[in-house]
């Protein structure tokens, strides 16, 4: 047996029936941002390091991106994420856009991590964001945003929820037991890790970062009070404006929401499935008000989030979600070829088809009839076209409906592209 050649690790083939739901997750994607009325842009595959060094935590530059010196030495890394060059892209226009900016893109990036379920190292994303307004509403619309994608996919709240927090009000905790502001990264890790790790080893970790018995039994109360967002204008008016519109039902407040990334200065959201089974996020994302200033630009508000399409193709495929019926094969229509003598004039038939505005695939050899009209069969054609000498004779073309069976000879031309139409129709409705 040959040794072929595998894939980079971490790294996926898309095969037809992968690219078909890949298709079919980014129309998605494209439907609820419009309906936003969010414009669709993208940047370069390629960044310097310069930029994520910029504000991007130190493991993200250092351990998780592909880095590598072009030929003129500079230190270049495939895009791990897509903010950063938003920031950089408005900073650079910044006196010529329209404010606010309501951005959407849908592509590939590069992480270099354990390949793991829910993981892989080459991944697609849909990134969200909203430049140029400071408030909770502007937060509130991006849950609104991501709430229509779960609703659009027939995602309901007892499978996914969107879990809130506030980086303000947690400073504010952090701030009355005690924590210095230079630990308080440290303790954030620590809260993100409880739900991975027995409550006897978080709470040892926890007192291996220096934290003291009063200070872990008052964030294990914060962590556990349900109310706290009270203590927060911020997170009553974002809740408030939630419910205005009309998708609350998909949001709980949970303290112990606290996004790893430097930039994230308000308001923080992550999704999760509800079951637990799948034990990552689905997505993530908040306010990041000082990251234009960091990349060159003048400070600017901001607020997004990214949703990778790995974890979310998992939960849609765990709630039987995934639409079965995509289409794989996009020509509906075969055009045979009956012998090498009439193969030229099979190929002028399908041109007029495709002028007609047809999908038309036309076999690449002369071969029995039956073995071409079974490949239209494997291919999910619908309708088979023969051209033979006695067709050829009398200017028809004979159609077959591949469903009925049915054949009929009709005059080539219009009358043609009507009978395919016609047959395709019936076929569809």
């Amino acid at each position: 047996m040959k040794n072929i050649i595998k894939p980079v690790k971490g790294t996926r083939d898309f095969y037809p029936e992968q690219m078909a739901v890949r298709t079919w997750l980014y129309g998605v994607c494209r439907r609820v941002s419009e309906s936003f009325g969010y414009q669709e842009y993208d940047a370069p595959f390629l960044e310097t390091l310069e930029l994520y060094a910029a504000k991007s935590g130190e493991e993200l530059v250092k351990e998780q991106s592909y880095v590598f010196q072009d030929r003129g030495g500079e230190m270049l890394t495939l895009r791990p994420e897509l903010t950063p060059s938003l920031a950089r892209m408005v900073a650079q226009r910044q006196r010529q856009l329209t404010f606010p900016i309501r951005w959407w893109s849908f592509g590939p990036f590069w992480r270099y991590e354990r390949p793991q379920k829910g993981r892989s190292r080459e991944f697609f994303q849909w990134n969200v964001d909203m430049l140029g307004v400071d408030s909770p509403e502007a937060d509130a619309e991006m849950v609104a945003v991501l709430a229509t994608f779960f609703r659009e996919v027939g995602l309901t709240p007892e499978q996914v929820l969107i879990l809130v927090n506030n980086r303000r009000l947690m400073d504010a905790q952090f701030e009355a037991f005690g924590i210095p502001e230079k630990g308080r990264p440290v303790v954030s890790t620590w809260i993100d890790r409880r739900e991975k790790m027995s409550p006897e080893a978080w709470e040892a970790y926890g007192r291996e970062i220096g934290l003291s018995e009063k200070q872990l039994q008052n964030l294990k109360a914060m962590l556990d009070d349900k109310e706290l967002w009270k203590q927060s204008e911020e997170l009553r008016r974002f809740l408030a404006a939630v419910e205005a519109l009309g998708v609350d039902e998909y949001v709980r407040y949970d303290a112990s929401i606290v996004r790893g990334l430097l930039y994230y200065t308000g308001t923080v959201i992550e999704a999760w499935e509800v079951g637990g089974e799948i034990r990552r996020s689905i997505l993530g994302g908040g306010r990041y008000d000082n990251l234009l200033a960091d990349v060159g630009g003048d400070p600017l508000p901001g607020v997004g989030f990214a949703m990778g399409d790995v974890v979310i193709t998992l939960v849609l495929e765990k709630y039987g979600l995934l639409p079965t019926d995509l289409t794989i094969y996009p020509a509906p229509v075969l055009v045979t070829v009956f012998d090498q003598e009439r193969l030229l004039e099979s190929f002028r038939l399908a041109s007029e088809l495709r002028r007609a505005g047809l999908n038309v695939v036309v076999y690449p050899e002369p071969k029995r009839l039956p073995k071409q009209f079974r490949y239209a069969d494997r291919i999910g054609a619908r309708v088979a076209l023969v051209l033979g000498p006695d067709e050829l004779s009398t200017g028809q073309v004979a159609v077959k409906d591949l469903n009925s069976g049915e054949q009929h000879l009709v005059s080539r031309g219009e009358a043609t592209v009507r009978e395919v139409q016609r047959i395709l129709a019936g076929a569809n409705s």
